[in-house]
């Protein structure tokens, strides 16, 4: 078995490090933030800071995939989750049976379990704090990579990481779990290796939440999706912990007219104007200003380059190799999916041959998780042109199939029960759309129910009216 650092201590890298440890690993935990869990919900909500999570209480989501990996591999996280007030439902039996037909036995899948950031999170650090081969050591920020024996000339092996502190902290491997800005690529330079192959681009949205809670513990009834498109914005409605819940408001991050809704309210009043979501405000507040973020990245890092690993000893997991809009939720599903990658290569490969290693976890990320990544971005950017043009008074009409059958599904979802689980099971990183489609024949149908999309009518403000009540 294998002494592993892994690096991060959020909800990912906790959970990586526990599926590592189950499998016999040594595991060290490095978290660069130094403040401990708090010990309560209402705690970790007022007052555990994490700097290094800038989306840290803005409206989350833990989506079904999430949910089934901790539920098979990690039941003792779950249970903690269950045991802090964590959100067990399952949005597609909460649909209205007239809509969704019959209750069917995979319906069960789509199940969730879900909460704030930092409840969830005081959680999985509380699992952690009990689990067997997982030690986890806060206040460590790591200022480099340490640099061993190679097994080919001008590939650096790394055998290891230095804190600021100048502590060297030795390992067989190194895996990265800092997140979305990982300096993993500054530190690679600092060894002399080539640079990872990065794309990177502004994903180009903005995001205004809040959160309620209501007195009985009882949740606002949802009519429609966790996300709605309305023209030129989208709103987030997405159950929580403890009777608590989230809203917010995505915008372009271009759309200056919008600017205000970072005014309390301004925000009140064109949530308060979307009919389907504007009951989502009737709680009492548990945060007393609007948060907001912007510069939110789509970014993938590939340490395979030109057909050969530019490193061994260090894999990149998580956010850390890509990343993409928060809004579609599927961070930690796809988070927790590459951690069992990494787990079953270690047991199928292992680490004696560094270089075979770091080539078949490139090739299995790409094989398992590139797709996800590719359909997700391809979403972000067609959203954000599609409210982009809508903006500047324009009718968003690309030219791509792709665009017109995600379209025409989501339409569909709403008028035919198969078509509504695909799309549901799609949107929970259960199955992507087309593979189900294909698996079950049903190519044909989506365009058939859902064709006409663009002639349905938006029940929400125009544009002139949006801008209105967000400058009022």
């Amino acid at each position: 078995m294998a002494e592993i650092v892994v690096l991060g201590a959020g909800v990912v890298g906790l959970g990586t490090a526990m599926l590592l440890a189950k499998d016999g690993h040594d595991v060290t935990v490095l978290e660069r933030d130094a403040t401990p869990p708090a010990s309560t919900p209402d705690e970790a909500w007022e007052r555990w800071a994490r700097r290094g999570v800038n989306q840290f209480r803005l409206p989350h989501y833990f989506l079904a995939r999430y949910r089934a990996v901790v539920d098979a591999e990690l039941p003792e996280v779950a249970g903690s989750i269950e045991q802090v007030g964590g959100l067990r439902h399952n949005p597609l039996l909460e649909i209205p049976e007239e809509l969704r037909g019959p209750e069917r036995p995979d319906d069960a899948d789509c199940e969730v379990l879900t909460g704030r950031r930092p409840v969830i999170e005081l959680a999985v650090a509380a699992a952690a704090e009990r689990a067997r081969g997982v030690t986890v050591r806060r206040g460590m920020p790591v200022s480099g990579l340490l640099a061993g024996p190679s097994s080919r000339a001008g590939t650096p092996h790394v055998v290891g990481v230095r804190t600021e502190s100048g502590e060297e902290v030795r390992a067989d491997l190194v895996v990265d779990l800092t997140g979305r800005r990982s300096p993993t690529p500054r530190w690679l330079e600092e060894l002399g290796t080539k640079p990872p192959v990065e794309e990177l681009e502004d994903s180009g949205f903005m995001y205004f939440g809040r959160h309620y809670r209501s007195e009985d513990g009882t949740l606002p009834f949802a009519l429609g999706g966790g996300i709605q498109h309305f023209g030129t914005i989208s709103s987030l409605t997405l159950p929580a912990d403890n009777g608590t819940w989230g809203v917010g408001i995505v915008t372009s991050a271009k759309d200056k007219a919008l600017l205000g809704l970072r005014d309390l309210g301004k925000w009140e009043a064109v949530f308060g104007a979307l009919p389907t979501v504007a009951h989502w405000m009737d709680g009492t507040p548990i945060d007393d200003k609007i948060t907001s973020m912007s510069k939110i990245e789509d970014r993938i890092r590939t340490f395979h380059v030109d057909g050969s690993p530019i490193v061994t000893g260090l894999v990149p997991v998580g956010d850390a190799w890509a990343c993409s809009n928060p809004s579609l939720g599927r961070g930690a599903s796809l988070g927790m999916l590459h951690g069992l990658l990494l787990c079953d290569l270690l047991r199928d490969v292992g680490l004696d041959d560094p270089l075979q290693f770091a080539a078949a976890f490139a090739t299995s990320t790409d094989d398992q998780l590139r797709p996800w990544f590719d359909w997700t971005r391809s979403t972000d950017r067609h959203r954000v042109a599609q409210v982009d043009a809508g903006v500047a008074g324009e009718r968003y009409e690309p030219d791509d199939d792709d665009f017109e059958f995600e379209q025409a599904l989501a339409s569909a979802s709403s008028k035919d029960p198969d078509l509504l689980r695909i799309f549901i099971r799609g949107a929970l990183v259960l199955e992507r759309p087309r593979d189900a489609l294909s698996r079950l024949d049903l190519i044909d149908r989506v365009s058939e129910v859902g064709g006409a999309w663009r002639d349905e009518p938006m029940a929400a403000p125009d544009r002139d009216e949006l801008v209105r009540l967000a400058s009022a």
